[in-house]
C-alpha cells in the first residue's frame, strides 16, 4: 500500500505548515493535541461532535489544560499515510492518534507508538475488554499499544424488496458459497437494471477489497489461510487461495457485480452506501455492520425505509463446513504517541475517552460493536440498531488479520492478484502464482510455507 509520489509530496507539505504552525506534541505543555480521520463528507462529523463533547469534560477535569482537535480530513488511505508522516516529527506528532489496529505493528516499528503496559497494570476497566479486541493492540513483542475503541463484523446485506422480484426468501440465509452466486444469478436473470452482487476488489478501494472482499472468502476455506501462527510463516497461495480468487473471477465474469471500472473506483463505497444500496439498484451487499449508520438522520444518507427493506445474512464458509459463517473484524484504538512529551497527561485522555459512559456514548454515535462487557450488557446500546443483535452475534466467528509488520504490503499483493482477475488479465491460478512470487519476496523464502493443494 505504498503511497504515489503526488500523494507524499501533498502529505510532506502538510506536515510542513504544521511545522510552521509551531505543532506538534513537543510545544505547549499545557495542551494535548489528539490526531483523528475526520469523513470526506462534510456532512458526516460523528467523531468531530463526539470529540468536541469529550474536551469539555477533560479541561473541565484539569483545569488550566487543553485538548487540542487535530482533525485529518481524507480517505482512509490517505488518513494511514498522513498520519505516519506527523508521526515521524516531535515537531508534528500528536500525543494521542486514533489509530488503525491495521497499522499498528508497522507503526510500532517505525518507533511512533508509546508502550501502554504499565498504564494498563494499573487501569481496573481494561479487565473488562475482549480478548480478542485486546489482542488486536498487541504486537509482536507482546505489549499492548492502544485501547480499543469498538470493532466491527461483516456478512451479507440484502434488499428483500429486490428479492421478492427475483423469486427468493426474504429470511435468506445461504449455507454456502454456491447459494450466494445462485441468489445473484437469479437477481441477474430477473431483475435487469439492479446489480446482483458486490465485493469490493482490487487495489483502488484498498484494505476494504482485501479484507472485507477476500479475506471473508479465504477465511471460509480452511485453518489458518492466511498466516499460520504455529510456524510463523505466511502461507503461500493454495486451493483456498485460488478458490476465493475463483469466486471473484466469477462475480466479474459473470457480470453479477458493477462493471470493473466502477468497482475498481477508490470511492466505490461511498457509491455502495449512499447511492446504489439505497436506490434500490444493488441486491447484495458483502459489507460490514456499519452501513446503516449512513441511513440514519444524521447520517451521510439518510433513508427512513432502510430497516425494513434491507435484510441481513452470515457470510458462509466455503462448502457450509463448520462452523458455517465467516467474519473478519478490524478496528480502531487510541494510541499515544512515542514522541509525545507528556504521555501521563495523554493517558488520562485516553482514560476519560474509555470510561463506561463514554465508551458506551462513542458505540452507538458510530454503530460500532462493544469490545466492553459493560456496554456490551447496556440496554441503550442493545437497542441502539436494528440488527445489532445480528452483528454482535457474528463476534464468536469473526477473525482478525494477522498483525504484522508486512502485513500492509500482504495486503497490497492481495489487492493485485484480485484486480488481475477482476479485469479478466489472469485467471485464478495465475494470479496466485503472482501473489506467491511476491509473498516470498516480501516475508523471504523461509517466511513463507506452502499453501493446501
Amino acid at each position: 500500500m505504498r503511497p504515489t509520489a503526488p500523494l507524499l509530496l501533498v502529505t510532506v507539505l502538510a506536515a510542513a505548515s504544521l511545522t510552521a504552525c509551531g505543532g506538534g506534541s513537543g510545544g505547549d505543555p499545557d495542551t494535548v493535541k489528539v490526531a483523528y480521520p475526520r469523513s470526506t463528507d462534510n456532512k458526516v462529523r460523528i467523531m468531530d461532535e463526539y470529540l468536541a463533547m469529550i474536551k469539555t469534560q477533560f479541561e473541565q477535569r484539569h483545569r488550566g489544560k487543553k485538548l487540542e482537535l487535530v482533525p485529518i480530513q481524507a480517505s482512509q488511505d490517505d488518513y494511514y499515510t498522513k498520519i505516519q508522516q506527523m508521526m515521524r516529527s516531535p515537531k508534528t506528532a500528536p500525543d494521542v492518534v486514533h489509530e488503525d489496529t491495521f497499522l499498528i505493528n508497522s507503526d510500532i516499528k517505525s518507533g511512533y507508538l508509546r508502550p501502554l503496559d504499565d498504564k494498563l497494570a494499573a487501569w481496573k476497566d481494561w479487565g473488562r475488554y475482549a480478548e480478542t479486541a485486546k489482542s488486536s493492540a498487541r504486537a509482536e513483542d507482546g505489549k499492548t499499544y492502544g485501547v480499543p475503541d469498538g470493532t466491527d463484523t461483516r456478512g451479507l446485506w440484502f434488499n428483500k424488496e429486490v428479492f421478492a422480484r427475483a423469486g427468493l426468501p426474504a429470511d435468506w440465509q445461504p449455507k454456502d458459497w454456491q447459494e450466494v452466486l445462485g441468489a445473484a444469478r437469479a437477481v441477474k436473470r430477473k431483475v435487469p437494471g439492479v446489480i446482483p452482487l458486490n465485493v469490493y476488489t482490487g487495489k483502488g478501494p484498498g484494505e476494504a477489497a482485501v479484507m472485507q472482499g477476500f479475506e471473508m472468502l479465504l477465511y471460509g476455506t480452511g485453518k489458518d489461510p492466511l498466516y499460520d501462527p504455529a510456524a510463523k510463516k505466511w502461507v503461500a497461495g493454495g486451493k483456498g487461495f485460488t478458490d476465493a480468487l475463483e469466486f471473484v473471477r466469477t462475480v466479474y465474469g459473470e457480470k453479477l457485480g458493477p462493471d470493473p471500472a466502477d468497482a475498481l473506483d477508490p470511492n466505490v463505497g461511498t457509491r455502495v452506501t449512499a447511492e446504489w444500496i439505497p436506490d434500490g439498484k444493488l441486491a447484495i451487499a458483502l459489507d460490514g455492520n456499519w452501513l446503516a449508520k449512513n441511513w440514519l438522520p444524521k447520517g451521510a444518507r439518510p433513508w427512513p425505509q432502510w430497516s425494513k427493506v434491507m435484510g441481513r445474512a452470515a457470510f458462509p464458509t466455503q462448502n457450509g463446513a463448520a462452523p458455517g459463517k465467516v467474519s473478519l473484524s478490524g478496528g480502531w484504538t487510541w494510541s499515544i504517541g512515542a514522541k509525545s512529551t507528556k504521555p501521563d497527561l495523554a493517558w488520562q485522555l485516553v482514560e476519560l475517552l474509555q470510561t463506561k459512559e463514554n465508551a458506551l456514548e462513542w458505540t452507538v454515535r458510530d454503530g460500532q460493536i462493544a469490545v466492553r462487557d459493560d456496554v456490551a450488557a447496556d440496554p441503550r446500546y442493545l437497542k441502539s440498531m436494528p440488527g445489532i443483535d445480528f452483528f454482535t452475534g457474528l463476534v464468536r466467528y469473526t477473525h482478525y488479520r494477522p498483525t504484522l509488520p508486512v502485513y500492509p504490503q500482504v495486503s497490497g499483493a492481495i489487492g493485485e492478484a484480485m484486480e488481475s482477475v477482476t479485469t479478466g488479465d489472469a485467471t485464478a491460478a495465475k494470479a496466485a502464482r503472482g501473489y506467491d512470487a511476491q509473498l516470498r519476496s516480501i516475508a523471504g523464502g523461509d517466511g513463507v510455507r506452502d499453501g493446501e493443494r
